[in-house]
């Protein structure tokens, strides 16, 4: 009889220890603009299941990444460590070393039952986990392959978004409820190509999107912006992006990947929208703007799944008494364009890119609708996570916990942030670094084009007038590349240091 009360005891002081260590659970999607979410008073769409993040925490108005694309974003919330101190600088050379630091697996060794389910994007064989099944690559919207901890490649019938939270929610069922879990989810959506759920197609054609104000950018006095290719106009593909699958010799292959079923219901949806494309025979800015229209539909749609989704997770959570409990976290691994410039993509250190969204529910600790217009980075994820799971944050994490923001009025967000994008090939965007300050922003670009950038964001929030070197700012500009140097060498960025001239 000891024997049992002993044991009965033990798993209850187990139990007892799991609840006072609030669980994870991180949502990262791909490429989802702030512009295309309504908790940052969007108008183009509404995403209740994001905004319910945002209701019951809060909204960080002012969030950003450390290097605005795919692969190296999460590597940085993965390591909280800056791209060329993890490793990982770019999508096209670049190799993830997984056997380095991250907070999964200090959270592992504290007791936390760990997964990463959907998109990782950083090679196929993630440490710190105690479960994973992860899209090679980028992935596939539909009938993905999903490779298991055994190496395998499993395909699965159906639509992406869903699928990664049927297994999502498939691990949350097999855990063990006597420990504390993180649990990662990593959507493929809203990805290029944009390719929405059969439900989903369609949701937004009775609306027509306004283009924004600077869709014509002519890249005055902006020398980077001039020669990227990333525009609507000349970079966006009929075929491949807008699914007029005439223009493409052998289709194209994420729409060759569907079953009949999924293949009826997407022709029946897009090739009317092709023959009446080519009925107007439409040329010049009324094809473009023809092309910003599909682009923005078939977006907000693949947007809509991703919602839906998201909403699955936090009614799973309410279902099973987790909610109390859990800390969830909604971020984009960047931000995107949504037409601003006349682009879609990311990687410049231009708001839109630079800048994502981020919601996050902590019960007890971040107060129902509260908006943060702290400077906060993707770099801040992992100690944040290890602060909240009372663990030591490793001196080698160069971001910093956003809990005390929420516990202190006299805590301070960062006055400054640094920025540093290094691919050089797709989108010929040219590799730069800069800081942003709550009103100023410097660029110094580099490789494909050689020069500087400085932007009043008060005066000038779209970044359209270059003013490096104009009369009067020569103070300016004098101190912050004074700070940019002092972010440069806190964060021991010696590429950097070396192009400060």
């Amino acid at each position: 009889m000891k024997k049992i009360a002993f044991l009965i005891c033990f798993s209850f002081c187990q139990w007892v220890s799991a609840q006072k260590k609030p669980n994870i659970v991180i949502i990262i999607s791909d490429d989802h603009a702030y512009q295309a979410i309504s908790a940052y008073s969007n108008k183009l769409t509404q995403t209740p299941n994001i905004d319910r993040i945002a209701k019951a925490g809060v909204t960080f108005n002012k969030a950003y990444v450390t290097n605005s694309i795919c692969g190296p974003s999460r590597a940085v919330i993965l390591t909280g460590k800056y791209s060329h101190k993890n490793g990982f600088k770019d999508n096209e050379t670049s190799e993830f070393d997984h056997s380095q630091d991250n907070f999964a697996k200090h959270l592992q060794s504290g007791g936390y039952q760990t997964a990463w389910i959907g998109k990782l994007h950083l090679g196929n064989k993630p440490q710190g986990f105690n479960y994973y099944s992860i899209l090679p690559d980028q992935g596939q919207y539909y009938n993905p392959d999903f490779i298991g901890m055994d190496g395998k490649s499993t395909r699965k019938e159906g639509y992406v978004t869903n699928l990664i939270e049927d297994a999502s929610e498939e691990w949350l069922d097999s855990r063990d409820p006597s420990k504390p879990f993180c649990l990662v989810i990593g959507h493929k959506a809203t990805h290029r190509t944009w390719l929405p759920d059969t439900t989903d197609m369609g949701k937004y054609d009775k609306v027509n999107f306004p283009l924004p104000k600077n869709f014509y950018d002519n890249y005055t006095n902006r020398e980077a912006a001039r020669v990227q290719d990333m525009t609507i106009d000349k970079t966006m593909l009929m075929g491949y992006d807008l699914k007029m699958l005439s223009y493409s010799k052998n289709g194209e292959s994420s729409v060759n990947r569907m079953n009949p079923a999924q293949r009826a219901k997407f022709d029946a949806y897009y090739k009317p929208i092709e023959a009446d494309l080519k009925a107007k025979n439409l040329l010049g800015k009324a094809l473009v703007e023809w092309k910003y229209q599909r682009y923005m539909k078939d977006y907000l749609s693949t947007a809509a799944s991703l919602d839906r989704n998201i909403g699955r997770t936090l009614d799973y959570l309410e279902k099973h008494n987790l909610k109390e409990n859990t800390i969830v976290i909604y971020m984009s691994d960047q931000g995107f364009y949504m037409g601003e410039h006349g682009w879609f993509d990311k990687r410049f250190m231009y708001e839109e890119s630079f800048r994502t969204p981020m919601v996050m529910s902590y019960p007890g600790v971040i107060k129902p609708g509260t908006q943060s217009n702290d400077f906060v980075m993707n770099l801040d994820i992992a100690p944040t996570l290890l602060d909240a799971a009372n663990m030591k944050i490793p001196v080698e994490m160069q971001g910093k916990s956003m809990l005390p923001l929420f516990k202190s009025k006299h805590a301070k967000g960062r006055e400054n942030m640094f920025y540093h994008y290094y691919e050089n090939g797709e989108h010929s965007v040219s590799p730069h670094f800069g800081i942003r300050t709550k009103r100023y922003k410097l660029i110094r670009f580099y490789k494909r084009v050689d020069g500087w950038e400085l932007y009043d964001l008060q005066k000038d929030p779209q970044e359209m007038t270059n003013i490096y070197g104009k009369k009067g700012y020569d103070k300016i500009t004098t101190g912050l590349k004074a700070k940019l140097s002092q972010l440069i060498t806190q964060y021991e960025d010696e590429d950097a240091k070396k192009l400060m001239n």
